[in-house]
């Protein structure tokens, strides 16, 4: 017997679709608009006009008009009809504009992008079981990642993430050996080195491009002089008798996470410390049916489950995998103290210990 439809329900749901699509074709114009550097050239100049911003720019007024009333439609810019003006707000750039805000989140567009490219092998790797590995993807993910996550590390790292872990930033103050394990373009490493010139760090990757990355990134940023970077992957890594051992925004990602906490609970000193950044997630599925549990979910299907699952995948842990799960890890990796450092709204921030 065919269900009574609820015309509203129906309706209702078309236009969520509708709005979906709009932003979803929205952040394709920002991340075009960032890179054609429009919100750099907006910031901090008042009302303008496409003729302004074409010729500041050195691009078609037409072409650029047509961008600009995307961006008013789509409440990026501010759009005063009486004199036909287009104005980047001081709030907005903090978001589309500057690469030093803490909520700078252009830059991280170039992952939807990879995404997007990313369809067909996709498919096939849910088909056959086999996923997608990291090093599959289009190289904009790699830059998209690094641009995404950065202004976080920046702006919470230091002043409120290492301070929360027990004696571990009077270790780093007098010198201390760090290992950060699958550091990618290897932000948070320079971040960190560059703050305590006495330790040394070592950044872990298993992707070739993204060592090679990491070391122009230290060299550009004079931090060179006590970081070094290595391909390894989490459960390979030669080195040891680390006193802090982290992992950003990555365990999730991996084949082997246990092996992965496993191989570090044998790198570390024995009153060492493991830092472990995951995005911010409830235990259950119900607990993370909000706008952020859909943004973490729908990354998590394109990019970590499937890489986990490339790499052999038990558990494949996935981007919401929540504070319970992951102390499991730890604990059956030989962890006994596990406990919530801090947290931001997008992070859990987790401190485990041998």
């Amino acid at each position: 017997m065919q269900a009574t439809m609820n015309e509203q329900k129906l309706n209702d749901f078309v236009m969520k679709m509708v709005g979906d699509m709009s932003a979803a074709i929205s952040l394709a114009s920002v991340l075009f608009g960032e890179k054609m550097g429009f919100y750099r050239a907006l910031n901090g100049t008042g009302p303008t006009t496409a003729a302004k911003l074409a010729e500041q720019t050195g691009t078609n007024q037409r072409l650029v008009q047509e961008w600009l009333n995307s961006q008013a439609a789509s409440g990026y810019l501010d759009y005063d009809a009486k004199n036909a003006t287009y104005e980047l707000s001081a709030e907005h750039a903090m978001a589309l504009a500057n690469e030093d805000s803490p909520v700078f989140l252009a830059g991280g567009l170039d992952v939807l992008a990879a995404v997007w490219r990313s369809d067909e092998k996709l498919m096939e790797g849910f088909k056959k079981g086999t996923g997608m590995g990291w090093h599959e993807h289009d190289p904009r993910l790699f830059l998209g990642t690094e641009r995404f996550f950065r202004p976080g590390y920046q702006a919470a790292l230091l002043p409120a993430w290492i301070p929360a872990l027990e004696g571990v930033q009077a270790k780093l103050e007098a010198g201390a050996k760090v290992a950060d394990v699958g550091c990618g373009h290897g932000a948070s490493t320079i971040i960190m080195a560059k703050a305590f010139p006495n330790s040394q760090f070592i950044g872990f990757d298993y992707h070739d491009g993204s060592i090679k990355t990491a070391k122009d990134r230290a060299k550009e940023a004079g931090a060179k002089d006590n970081t070094k970077f290595e391909k390894a992957s989490a459960t390979e890594f030669k080195e040891g008798e680390f006193d802090l051992i982290c992992f950003f925004d990555c365990l999730h990602d991996m084949g082997d996470p246990i092996g992965a906490a496993k191989h570090a609970r044998h790198a570390l000193k024995p009153d060492g410390t493991v830092l472990l950044v995951e995005p911010m997630a409830q235990d259950t599925v119900e607990g993370n049916i909000n706008p952020l549990g859909a943004l973490f979910y729908s990354a998590s299907t394109f990019l970590c489950t499937p890489n986990a699952v490339n790499q052999g995948g038990e558990p494949a842990l996935g981007a919401q995998a929540g504070e319970g799960r992951l102390r499991e890890v730890f604990r059956e990796a030989g962890f006994t103290r596990f406990r919530r450092a801090t947290e931001t709204p997008f992070n859990l921030i987790l401190e485990a210990r041998p």
